[in-house]
Formats: structure tokens, sequence, C-alpha cells
């Protein structure tokens, strides 16, 4: 599967999400922001077919590092997974990897619902998902469109684990600057952690859909999803 991963200057771990169950390649894209794309990064964007960037971020990150565009004319949707960024927030996001997916499968169903919503319409691909790495939200928002597509779970996490390829994190976590300036570690990704976020789902709402149902996306959404994004 590393084939997937595509070279955009400027963008971390950028890679088709598709290949798997029944959602083809070429449209649907996730990686890490493009607070750093660079003018060569843009054309290969461009030469994908780019219209629709839905940013993950909370608000806070959006002003620290906004993305770069060169040019490019696609839409750009704000869908934050988590609530208000925790410097502005009541309800801090979890430092624990662990509690970090659970706490994205409770929170995520509004920005979910509106990714499937935007899908749904004419007009929206080729797309790409991002959050600032392209790793936790981004990858627990690919791993619901893959499941939405006929993916299997395996092949699901095996999509989900390429991140700690794209991120450099094969050999443990890395340390980094947050958008606050303070020095934070970058941890990899395990399948036990995207494994207990798609356990929550289908134990509060018994299916994917119906976690999506739930927060707002109808059937004919889902099914114009399913038709649009499939081989």
């Amino acid at each position: 599967m590393t084939d997937a991963f595509i070279d955009i200057p400027g963008v971390r771990n950028f890679r088709d999400a598709g290949g798997i169950g029944a959602l083809r390649r070429g449209v649907l894209y996730r990686s890490g922001s493009f607070h750093t794309l660079t003018e060569e990064g843009a054309r290969r964007l461009k030469a994908l077919g780019l219209r629709t960037v839905f940013d993950l971020r909370s608000g806070y990150e959006l002003e620290t590092w906004p993305d770069q565009r060169h040019g490019l004319d696609h839409e750009t949707l704000h869908v934050p997974t988590l609530p208000p960024h925790p410097k502005d927030a009541d309800r801090p996001w979890p430092e624990d990897q662990a509690a970090l997916y659970l706490f994205m499968a409770e929170e995520a169903g509004p920005s979910l619902a509106a990714v499937v919503r935007r899908l749904a319409a004419p007009g929206s691909l080729a797309t790409v998902v991002h959050c600032a790495v392209g790793k936790d939200r981004t990858g627990l928002t690919i791993a619901v469109l893959q499941s939405l597509l006929g993916a299997s779970e395996a092949e699901i996490t095996a999509d989900f684990l390429l991140s700690n390829t794209g991120l450099g994190l094969d050999d443990g976590p890395v340390p980094y600057l947050d958008e606050t300036g303070t020095e934070r570690l970058s941890r990899p990704v395990g399948a036990e952690l995207l494994a207990s976020s798609l356990a929550w789902i289908h134990d509060h709402h018994g299916t994917v859909p119906g976690y999506l149902r739930h927060h707002g996306a109808t059937d004919a959404e889902l099914d114009a999803v399913r038709a649009s994004l499939a081989d």
C-alpha cells in the first residue's frame, strides 16, 4: 500500500485513501495541513483535479497555521473534528492517546456528517481530508469513509498505520513544536487506537451508517457518497 503516497512538496503524509473496499483511487486523498504548501506542490494538487478540501483542525490552528493556496481555486470547508482548541475550551482534549481516540469517536459525529453532506453533492471530487499531520483526526475520518465504502477493518487499519511511515514515526515518537510554540512528542499510531474508536461507534450506534445518521446524515446522502466514491 506504500504506492498510495504522493509527493506534494510542502505537505506531509499525502496519500490516496482509495484502492480498498469499493473506494476507487484518485478521488479521496488524505494528508497533513497545507500551511507549508509550495508553488510546486500547488501545481501537483491542481493536476490531481482538486476541488474540495476538508480541514479538520481547530479555529486556533487555522489562525496560527493557515493553509496556503498559491492560486488554487478549490473550496475549503472547516469541519473541526474536536471541540474548540484546548487553549480556548472548557473541555480540554485528552493528552493520552487511548483517551483521545475515544474522545474523537464521541465528538467527531457532526464533523463527519458535514463531510458526508458535502461529498454527496455534485462537484466535490477530487477531495483532500487533512488535519495537522494527517494522522489522528484524519485517520478516523478516512476510516469512517472507507468503512462506508465496504472496506474491511483489516484494510482500513493497514491504511491508517501508513501514517507512521509518512511521518517518520516507525522508530518511535518524534519531537515537534505545536501551534502554540510548545514542544511536544508526535507519537506513532497503533491498530488498537483506531479499533477503540470504531468499537465505540459500533457500541453506541450499531454501525457506521447508524452513527452518521444519528448526526444528521440522510440515507440519500450516504447512498450518494457510496455512488460517487465507488469503482
